[in-house]
């Protein structure tokens, strides 16, 4: 066997190594996920009068009146990581996680500052583990993989 052969053999071996990971690693995504957002909102409802103060004091939240845009916020981080974690509907909520996310950028200008340089370094990374999932799906381990596989028609 020649030298390319192997290396060819070796890559091929590797790369399907790698792809039977691949729906570890779409979901470890969407546990990331789900644990960045879920349990900011879970910490909003736990002092609620703290998290009305940040609207009305510290977020900027365009469109909507402070508090309503708590409740909204909160409600996108409860309700979407869990989309996200199980999978469902998966392009869909991850991108309005992805929008959300967005949101939170122009609407906390702390981000924007040296002192906020880390909160926003980690927006901007999930926002990148989002776009995968956007564009690819969530992955074999998803509910919306086994709707696929039961609902003739349903693409994920």
């Amino acid at each position: 066997m020649s030298l390319i052969n192997r290396i060819v053999n070796l890559y091929t071996m590797s790369t399907k190594v790698l792809n039977s990971l691949a729906p570890i690693a779409d979901l470890a995504i969407r546990i990331w996920l789900f644990k960045s957002f879920f349990f900011s909102g879970w910490l909003k409802t736990k002092n609620w009068q703290s998290t009305l103060f940040l609207f009305n004091n510290e977020y900027q939240v365009p469109l909507f009146p402070p508090e309503v845009a708590a409740y909204l916020g909160t409600a996108a981080e409860l309700s979407l990581p869990i989309f996200v974690l199980l999978g469902l509907f998966g392009r869909l909520s991850t991108l309005a996680l992805f929008i959300f996310n967005i949101v939170i950028l122009i609407s906390y200008p702390f981000l924007w500052t040296d002192d906020g340089l880390n909160g926003l370094h980690q927006h901007i990374t999930w926002g990148l583990l989002m776009l995968p999932i956007i564009v690819y799906g969530p992955g074999k381990l998803s509910l919306d993989y086994l709707l696929q596989k039961k609902c003739p028609g349903y693409v994920y």
